[in-house]
């Protein structure tokens, strides 16, 4: 018992069949919902994008038909999203035993780069007509059926990602939210072709170019932001300082702590994984060790839902300060904190 005391013991819990059953039943609620989302979302595009684009070439309206265009490719973007969070539901398997969450990811960074290719696009087309009228060729100025488009426009996409972005917080959803990004670029973007109809109209038809231009700039921000938060999700990035802090308060709540040794976190797609290293009174018993480590992990999965994995490994208090009046232990050879 002496030797087994004197041990660091890492205590994985053995009790959490029931937590991990009630986790794969989650995928299927959360691929419910993105589903529900991502049809919707099919259906009011395909709709809203061909009114623009006959709006626009009725009304004579570059900026709406770039406008429609965006709003088309917020078509393809919702199938990446399908694929992705399919892809990311699936339980894990020989091949693949931590499962396939960051599939979400890869859907997310190809989704940023049919979003920056359109907005290149679409800048590319603004410029290409901003040389033409500076060149003395006229632009035909939009009628007032582009304004009603882009008006329209607004209400919807604005609508479309407040609806989708509240999906994707309650299902904790990277592609879902990238997809719900992009409505709000292609509200901003019909904002500025309103802007550049409306100016248009007004005596200033080089408005409507440099619209297109400032849809481009905007939506080429948007894919940026996406590729940027798949990429932390697939690289290991740790956890927020809020949460993090938060899982420290938890930790020292649970009986038995006296202190953290280390507490490192790592997003895996939109789960996270936890390392904890706690102390604990050295002269207890090895199972009222394992106790204190298992409430340890019961008390982060209950009070973190997106927790995928937690390891907790105790550290007798009292070898802990034996190793740390060590010169030896002082010099660097053993760290727990």
């Amino acid at each position: 018992m002496e030797q087994t005391k004197k041990l660091n013991m890492t205590a994985m819990s053995d009790k959490t069949n029931s937590n991990t059953t009630a986790k794969k039943e989650e995928p299927a609620w959360e691929h419910k919902v993105a589903m529900k989302v991502s049809g919707v979302s099919i259906a009011v595009n395909l709709l809203l994008s061909l009114f623009k684009l006959l709006a626009g070439i009725v009304a004579h309206s570059g900026a709406m038909i770039s406008d429609a265009i965006h709003s088309a490719s917020d078509v393809g973007s919702t199938f990446v999203v399908i694929v992705g969070v399919n892809l990311s539901s699936k339980k894990s398997d020989k091949e693949h035993q931590y499962g396939h969450e960051r599939m979400e990811c890869v859907s997310s960074i190809i989704l940023s780069g049919l979003l920056l290719a359109t907005g290149i696009g679409i800048g590319m087309n603004g410029i290409e007509n901003i040389i033409k009228s500076t060149s003395g060729a006229s632009i035909a100025i939009p009628g007032t059926l582009a304004l009603i488009a882009a008006v329209v426009s607004i209400v919807v996409k604005e609508w479309m990602f407040w609806y989708t972005r509240s999906a994707a917080k309650k299902i904790n959803s990277g592609a879902l939210m990238a997809d719900a990004w992009h409505h709000r670029s292609d509200a901003m973007s019909s904002v500025g072709a309103f802007i550049g109809i409306l100016g248009a109209r007004l005596g200033f038809p080089i408005l409507d170019p440099i619209a297109s231009v400032a849809i481009c700039v905007l939506i080429v921000k948007a894919s940026v932001d996406i590729f940027r938060d798949a990429i932390d999700k697939m690289v290991d990035h740790s956890c927020d300082e809020a949460t993090e802090e938060s899982m420290r308060e938890v930790i020292m709540g649970v009986k038995g702590v006296k202190g953290i040794d280390l507490l490192q976190t790592r997003l895996f797609g939109s789960k996270m994984y936890v390392d904890i290293e706690i102390s604990a009174d050295g002269e207890i018993p090895l199972n009222e060790a394992h106790d204190v480590a298992e409430n340890v992990h019961h008390t982060i999965e209950k009070n973190f839902k997106d927790v995928k994995h937690c390891m907790v490994h105790v550290n007798p208090v009292n070898e802990v300060n034996k190793k740390r009046d060590c010169p030896k232990y002082n010099r660097g050879l053993v760290f727990f904190y």
